[in-house]
């Protein structure tokens, strides 16, 4: 998000997994604010340390200052499966993977992978982009034998009103902010004003008077026309693509999206589409964004080669896309996998859960975003796509993470008011609020979600890894659950009134810790 000290929050499941916005939950400025935390506090706080930084961050820079100094580490190759990742961004480009056995450009399968010019990954959407909800696309494809048919029928009918009342209000915002805006820059006489320009108007006009308190209003939650133009588009979105059952982006692709051996599509192209394409660049800059160049943001370990496998539309991933995506990863060398995507229908599971165990069974650890909807996981029978369950069922993996996220707060908010949780279904928290990190053309911003949660994760297990490469997928995911930072604070339960301990939200009760974690791991190397 462009505007994070203010929000207009979404609690809602998109694909990305990252906050978006709506009327519903209106959020007063951020306590971080209060703090006194620094700048560079702020931009670098998931890596910070409770007791030295007095912030709950994972102390990744404790961990670099006082256990790694001196030690030689070994590259570990992550596949980060989103959308498109600028592969040319100047605090990622020196870490991106290649594949040295293909020959860029030559149009051929020179490692006969099945994958033709695929140096940096792979891109399993061609040239498509914007997309429909997995639960629009039942509606579409008349799939009336899906156990959940009618609820997709009533949940899009539900979304889709909703939807129209958002795009509704942000017009109004929009058109509220410009005539203010123009009757301020008329009475001041000029275009370019400050916030201390419009208090110092003193006018009986009541029309001006109404138009200083809306800009005022704006200017001290950092709001902007950008952000209110923002928040159009992307409801905008939701009717013409989202929600929409007539819509199918999937044709310029060309393949059969419920025929798993339809293999023969999408292209080498893992970059962005366009500039607002910036969740995947977003995710793999928290987990491996330059360190010492004095740019930028920090990532959590350089020490990785980062793999573009772009499958995460705007809209809902395909199951078929993300199956073989983990596969790809899986046989061209990852050890980890971020996944920060999610989705509440799923057509296919099968197909994802017989990757994830392909996965268990070559050591490869997932790590999964879980999810956006203020929601405990354990009441809704974990019917947040992927997961390591079918059905509520016992898991299937030793593989599998499930990330919540957390604030910069060492208080009842430390959980972020869109996180999902889950005693039995929500392994861990991990920054995931505000956290700074790349964007594409070499910009960067804040922004949040569980999303910012799963690669703060996946940055510290590859950290792990990378100075321990011999323990296994599943002995590392036991070092990072084990490991974590235990929290005893009595929290605000998010999407609910009321307060609850914070062991009660997921299953350790705990918070990442990549200091503990190499602790942990130096102890398990002895044994």
């Amino acid at each position: 998000m462009k505007k994070n000290i203010f929000l207009l929050i979404l609690i809602f499941n998109f694909s990305c997994s990252t906050v978006k916005f709506t009327n519903e939950y209106l959020v007063s400025k951020n306590d971080e604010i209060k703090l006194n935390f620094t700048d560079e506090k702020k931009m670098n706080w998931h890596n910070l340390d409770l007791e030295k930084d007095s912030i709950p961050g994972m102390s990744v820079e404790r961990a670099h200052l006082e256990l790694l100094m001196g030690l030689k580490a070994k590259k570990v190759i992550v596949a980060v499966i989103d959308a498109g990742i600028d592969v040319n961004h100047e605090d990622l480009n020196e870490l991106i993977w290649v594949n040295k056995n293909e020959i860029p450009n030559n149009g051929i399968d020179d490692d006969k992978n099945g994958y033709v010019d695929d140096v940096n990954g792979w891109n399993f959407l061609g040239d498509s982009y914007n997309e429909t909800l997995e639960m629009s696309r039942i509606i579409r494809d008349d799939l009336t034998n899906y156990r959940n048919f009618n609820s997709a029928v009533s949940t899009v009918e539900k979304k889709v009103k909703e939807s129209k009342q958002s795009l509704d209000y942000y017009k109004k915002l929009t058109n509220d902010y410009i005539d203010a805006n123009k009757i301020i820059s008329d009475f001041l006489e000029k275009d370019d004003y400050s916030q201390s320009d419009v208090l110092k108007i003193n006018s009986n006009d009541s029309l001006i008077k109404r138009s200083k308190e809306l800009i005022s209003f704006y200017n001290s939650r950092d709001l902007d026309l950008n952000y209110l133009k923002d928040g159009i588009e992307y409801f905008s979105d939701q009717i013409n693509y989202h929600y929409n059952v007539n819509f199918n982006g999937r044709t310029i692709v060309g393949d059969d999206i419920y025929d798993i051996n339809d293999i023969d599509y999408g292209n080498s192209k893992v970059i962005h589409s366009k500039k607002s394409e910036s969740h995947g660049t977003h995710v793999s800059g928290i987990i491996a964004g330059i360190r010492n160049n004095s740019i930028g943001n920090k990532g959590i370990n350089n020490n990785v080669e980062i793999m573009a496998i772009r499958a995460v539309p705007n809209g809902d991933e395909y199951d078929k896309d993300i199956a073989l995506g983990i596969r790809y990863a899986v046989d061209n060398g990852a050890k980890i996998i971020n996944m920060s995507f999610g989705k509440s229908f799923s057509t296919n599971p099968e197909w994802v859960i017989d990757a994830i165990k392909y996965a268990a069974e070559n050591d490869v650890l997932i790590v999964h975003a879980a999810g956006n909807d203020a929601k405990d996981l354990d009441e809704i029978k974990n019917e947040n796509y992927p997961n390591d369950q079918y059905l509520g069922k016992d898991e299937f993996s030793d593989n599998f993470i499930n990330v919540g996220a957390s604030t910069i707060e060492f208080n009842d908010n430390i959980i972020a008011v869109f996180s999902n949780y889950g005693l039995e279904n929500v392994d861990i928290f991990a920054p995931g609020n505000r956290v700074y990190s790349l964007l594409p053309n070499n910009e960067y911003a804040f922004q949040s979600g569980t999303s910012m949660a799963a690669p703060s994760l996946t940055g510290v297990a590859s950290m792990v890894l990378s100075y321990f490469p011999k323990l296994s997928a599943s002995k590392l995911k036991e070092i990072i659950l084990e490991s974590g930072m235990e929290i005893n604070l009595n929290v605000k339960i998010p999407g609910k009134d009321g307060k609850t301990n914070f062991k009660s939200l997921s299953k350790t009760g705990k918070i990442v810790n990549a200091y503990n974690a190499l602790i942990l791991a130096s102890k398990s190397k002895r044994k």
